[in-house]
């Protein structure tokens, strides 16, 4: 069941060590092989691009990004299941993208599960592009599977 949200109450914010209790149990929730509360920890020690969606002070999504030079790498990005399918998704992907550009990123780059359609059409919708395969990427309950490499690339402006 999918919560009603208005997009203007949702607020984006600079990920904290106090969120990640939160950020595990939707991590618990989504994924058979979630990240670790030590991975988390170690991003934001890392200084890694890292933000939450909260809705009335509850913690319903969140990201991490990777920058590096003139690329960036969306490592993660979770909508609580509660809250998928009403543009929560786009809001924190369009936030990594506006953060790309501010930063003068060349191009991002991210792997989603061939099976996950609905990410696939997100992604797509927002410029991005397959660009490649990574064998074996995912763990899963029978095995490995495949991702999908895709990358947006930002074209310099003219002056």
């Amino acid at each position: 069941m999918s919560a009603v949200i208005k997009e203007s109450d949702i607020y984006i914010r600079p990920m904290s060590e106090q969120d990640v209790n939160s950020i595990i149990n939707i991590e618990k929730d989504v994924y058979d092989f979630p990240w670790s509360k030590k991975i988390f920890e170690d991003c934001l020690h890392a200084g890694y691009s890292s933000w939450v969606l909260e809705s009335d002070k509850i913690l319903i999504g969140y990201g991490v990004m990777l920058i590096v030079s003139n690329e960036s790498h969306i490592l993660n990005l979770c909508i609580h299941p509660n809250y998928r399918s009403i543009g929560i998704g786009k809001k924190l992907l369009g936030h990594f993208l506006a953060l790309s550009k501010e930063y003068n990123i060349h191009r991002t780059f991210l792997e989603v599960r061939p099976t996950n359609f609905k990410a696939i059409r997100l992604y797509l919708n927002m410029g991005f592009n397959e660009i490649g395969r990574r064998r074996n990427y995912y763990p899963t309950k029978t095995g490995r599977e495949d991702a999908l490499v895709l990358a947006k690339t930002f074209l310099a402006e003219k002056l």
